[in-house]
């Protein structure tokens, strides 16, 4: 089981689901995972590199979608022979549950579609793990129904990713509180670092973000004791095709994951 062997690191750090927002082509996305394999080995963070092959929840018809779906699966699952990494992946209906499944080893549901029946049963009866985003409209308890209606379609290799609440018109509150009182349905917990930073509904149609509070969000998650951590990383965010403004920039990573895996082995300590 992925998540298992995950939330079991051997030096007790978290595990970390990072990359692109969506995959922009081949070579920056192999070299992104290289980067990003050196550095968890490196620490001992147990690695899941992170892609999306498609993006449908845009503000703007205009806005960057992807490269082709089968083009971009492809391009996942050469990552995972590659670099011999588990990779994820966003879905967005029960067909492509079915298609992306072929390619990658988790299904990730987004935070607006984590109430969707029909796709949580369709990404559960494929066997692969299933990473539940808690919706902006949700409360930290009511996840356990979307997590439930995964475990009764067979399949408990499921986690909740917590990104904040919609608080206002334009901006996400990540409230800590929720991050135990969702380890007590007894799957893994994971904080989306960068997603809880946006600034949506910006009047441009492009969503803003607060990339400066990525440590600062990533220090509070390790010190609640988050079983995981979510991140999307560029090498030049100002110039990736989707959520530039709030992702960090790749030459950042190392510094910012010595400094929480020191967190994390603190905390290891008064256990």
């Amino acid at each position: 089981m992925i998540l298992k062997n995950l939330k079991h690191s051997e030096a007790g750090n978290f595990f970390l689901l990072a990359g692109p927002c969506v995959i922009e082509g081949e070579d920056m996305a192999l070299k992104i995972a290289e980067k990003v394999v050196t550095i968890t080995d490196k620490l001992q963070i147990p690695y899941v590199f992170k892609g999306s092959y498609r993006k449908a929840n845009r503000s703007r018809i205009d806005s960057f979608t992807g490269i082709g779906d089968e083009k971009a699966l492809k391009i996942l699952r050469k990552i995972r022979e590659t670099f011999d990494v588990p990779v994820v992946t966003d879905i967005h209906t029960a067909e492509e549950a079915r298609l992306a499944a072929g390619y990658v080893d988790v299904l990730q549901i987004p935070a607006f579609l984590c109430r969707q029946t029909d796709l949580l049963v369709a990404a559960a009866e494929t066997g692969r793990v299933v990473n539940i985003k808690k919706g902006q409209f949700l409360s930290p308890e009511a996840m356990q129904f979307a997590l439930q209606k995964v475990v009764d379609a067979g399949n408990r290799q499921v986690a909740v990713t917590e990104r904040g609440t919609t608080f206002g018109y334009q901006d996400l509150v990540v409230d800590f509180r929720g991050i135990p009182e969702m380890q007590k349905f007894g799957f893994p917990v994971i904080l989306d670092v960068t997603h809880s930073l946006q600034k949506p509904n910006q009047t441009s149609g492009v969503t803003g973000g607060l990339p400066q509070l990525i440590e600062t969000m990533a220090r509070a998650g390790v010190a609640t004791g988050v079983d995981g951590l979510f991140m999307e990383t560029h090498p030049e965010p100002s110039k990736a095709k989707s959520d530039g403004a709030n992702m960090l920039r790749l030459d950042l990573l190392e510094g910012l994951l010595t400094r929480l895996v020191a967190i994390r082995q603190v905390l290891n300590e008064f256990k």
